[in-house]
């Protein structure tokens, strides 16, 4: 995730990040560029006095309306998207937290081997998650032991694996009486609160946008560009190519932009920082079971 000056304009205004919409499509612009301005050479040389496509200005300027009505509700159900991912690790911040301090309240000071264990596992779990949302596994992120690590590797899930081991070890300790019940329930609530939210953001990634829609948008977008030129060309002339292709950046950009933050678990600039949110939780777990 990029972090900024929102209040610096004439930085944002000239940045040329990689992220940045012009870089991505600037071979897509190149080409509406090219194909508009044959299709504006074609109609000022053989169709020089078609006046009725003047009229065409009013039905592309409630196109333009229809297309901007998509492009908005697309955009925010992105965004809803990227804002439910950072509201999900932001629960998982403070429920590893809380979490992290019922454990060192409840368990005796004398259990460091169990202390320790879950303090290794919390982290893991957080870790495990991020890049389980990122379709893969970095083992040397995680703190296991040789047996841990031979069972974790034995599962295709490895977030839940890791949450399986807190179970397995929190229930030792409620059989040997380190545990009581009460406590167990308590520290069970943070437990299943901690799954819900990596249930939450698979449910994010694994829904996209439905394809139909997605196609739909595109379509429309072209058609709608490459065809500006027939209403625009015998007032602008050869200008209506650069409208056009103007235009097309315009929209496109939107469409592009919604597809990024829609997934906002990956590693794109505008992705969710969760590689720091990992390092956050862990500093922080470390730190209350010291």
């Amino acid at each position: 995730m990029i972090n900024y000056n929102p209040k610096s304009w004439l930085h944002m205004i000239f940045a040329l990040n990689k992220s940045d919409t012009l870089r991505i499509l600037w071979k897509e612009i190149t080409y509406i560029g090219i194909f508009t301005l044959i299709i504006s050479y074609l109609e000022i040389t053989y169709f020089p006095e078609a006046v009725v496509l003047e009229k065409l200005i009013s039905v592309y300027s409630l196109i333009g309306f229809v297309i901007s009505m998509l492009l908005i509700f697309r955009t925010n159900t992105a965004y809803d998207r990227w804002w439910e991912g950072r509201k999900k690790w932001g629960e998982l911040v403070n429920d590893t937290r809380n979490l992290s301090v019922k454990l060192v309240a409840f368990i005796p000071s004398s259990n460091r081997d169990d202390l320790d264990f879950f303090r290794r596992m919390i982290s893991n779990f957080v870790f495990a998650t991020k890049e389980h949302l990122r379709g893969c596994i970095l083992f040397e992120e995680l703190d296991l032991t040789e047996q841990e690590l031979e069972y974790i590797k034995t599962k295709a899930h490895i977030p839940v694996a890791i949450s399986q081991l807190i179970y397995t070890r929190l229930h030792k300790l409620k059989g040997n009486k380190f545990l009581s019940d009460e406590y167990f329930f308590i520290i069970d609530k943070n437990l299943n609160k901690l799954i819900d939210s990596l249930g939450a953001c698979e449910r994010i990634k694994k829904t996209p946008i439905p394809f139909s829609y997605s196609l739909f948008i595109k379509k429309f977008i072209f058609i709608y560009v490459t065809t500006l030129p027939l209403a625009f060309v015998t007032i602008f002339g050869y200008f209506s190519s650069l409208i056009a292709t103007f235009i097309f950046y315009v929209l496109v950009s939107i469409e592009v932009l919604a597809e990024e933050i829609e997934d906002p678990f990956g590693k794109d600039d505008n992705d969710l920082p969760m590689d720091q949110l990992c390092e956050t939780i862990q500093t922080n777990v470390n730190e209350i079971f010291e």
